[in-house]
């Protein structure tokens, strides 16, 4: 049989990568596996191109791991069936035990309360890893489900969260109200799906009547972090180069603050992701209806008139880490705006021309955008000045 016939052969067998990856969850050690591993027969006159290999088996830690977990899901599940009658303490319990067994077959123990759900987060961060992929996708379920939004978050900035399950986990926060984990998850979620996407961009352009109440943190969340910026800009706790930071800073978060209604704050965090793929982005803008589109260019519109107002204000990635400033990480960048009114006016250019409602709206622009070409001209003309000298 030749070697081509032979990897034919392999790839139709009836065991598909859905079932090999069922039956081992977890990335397996390939050492012991490899080290175990011997030619079916050892006749050195054989003139076939593959020998076939036995010895086949997983080290024993590997299958201790995979049972824990199936051990561990039957668990879950049983919980999640009945939810009303179990609750978070019930949860939290179950998961911090299911990951101090597996840190125990690894050494790693982490010094913190075992009741705090902020130790189960500690065990998330260092254990996560060693979860099996249907461990990870039913703790993820429960979180929402049970609203224990720290294992969640944990789960998310650690990379652990499968492709495949970030749309129902957005789908699921919309349906919770929970849009600062929504925020979140554009962060961290590398390669979001467009479907997943344009849920969260149609969802805050035109929020539920009964949606404003679920987003009481987030403009909390702003008014104390302004607080905070106005406080530190008086000097109070700054000294030296922070308190040109502080100033900077709190002319950002004023910008971003005052004059956006709460479901907008939460698009500050959408146009300032770095993770945001323009592309996927560009297609979903292009699916938005006629209401939706109105509210993005309203949105936009807001931005432009702010930076041309305030030219002085620029970004501040530094005051997040020095002054405690977290919003300063999601305040989209004038490029950031210009992009997406680029991408606005691309994907809905028929509809902006023939419509007399767009046409005013991006008229009112025309001022604003002319002032700021004015102004990138002359930067441009000085950076290459001081370039040359």
């Amino acid at each position: 049989m030749s070697l081509l016939e032979l990897i034919t052969k392999a790839s139709s067998a009836s065991t598909t990568m859905s079932e090999q990856e069922l039956s081992y969850p977890i990335i397996l050690n390939p050492d012991p596996i490899i080290l175990s591993l011997k030619p079916e027969s050892e006749d050195p006159k054989s003139k076939r191109p593959i020998k076939k290999m036995t010895g086949w088996e997983i080290s024993q830690t590997d299958k201790e791991l995979i049972e824990s977990g199936e051990k561990f899901c039957k668990q879950l599940r049983r919980k999640l069936k009945n939810a009303n009658h179990h609750g978070k303490d019930e949860f939290l319990e179950l998961v911090t035990s299911y990951l101090m067994k597996i840190g125990e077959k690894f050494g790693i123990s982490i010094k913190l309360d075992q009741l705090e759900e902020g130790y189960a987060c500690r065990l998330i961060e260092k254990l996560g890893r060693s979860m099996g992929r249907d461990v990870r996708s039913l703790i993820l379920e429960a979180c929402v489900v049970f609203e224990v939004w720290g294992v969640l978050e944990s789960l998310v900035t650690n990379g652990l969260v499968e492709h495949s399950c970030t749309s129902n986990l957005v789908n699921n926060l919309i349906e919770k109200r929970k849009s600062n984990l929504i925020d979140l998850c554009v962060k961290h979620l590398s390669g979001i799906q467009a479907y997943e996407l344009m849920c969260i961009l149609k969802y805050f352009l035109l929020l539920p009547d009964d949606g404003y109440e679920s987003l009481v943190s987030v403009r909390k969340d702003w008014e104390s972090q302004a607080l905070l910026a106005i406080e530190k800009a008086s000097g109070n706790g700054v000294s030296g180069k922070q308190k040109s930071l502080a100033k900077d800073a709190s002319l950002l978060v004023m910008l971003a603050h005052d004059g956006f209604s709460v479901a907008e704050l939460c698009l500050h965090s959408l146009f300032s992701s770095r993770n945001l793929d323009e592309v996927i982005f560009s297609a979903c803008i292009g699916k938005l209806n006629g209401e939706e589109l109105k509210a993005l260019i309203r949105y936009l519109g807001k931005w432009l008139r702010k930076y041309d107002r305030f030219p002085q204000v620029v970004p501040c990635p530094k005051a997040s880490s020095a002054l405690g400033l977290k919003v300063c990480d999601w305040i989209p960048t004038l490029e950031n705006i210009i992009k997406g009114l680029s991408l606005v006016v691309d994907e809905h250019f028929s509809s902006l021309a023939l419509q007399s409602e767009f046409r005013e709206e991006l008229r009112s622009f025309e001022g604003v955008v002319n002032s700021l070409a004015s102004e990138a001209r002359l930067c441009g003309t000085l950076a290459i000045l001081t370039e040359r000298l």
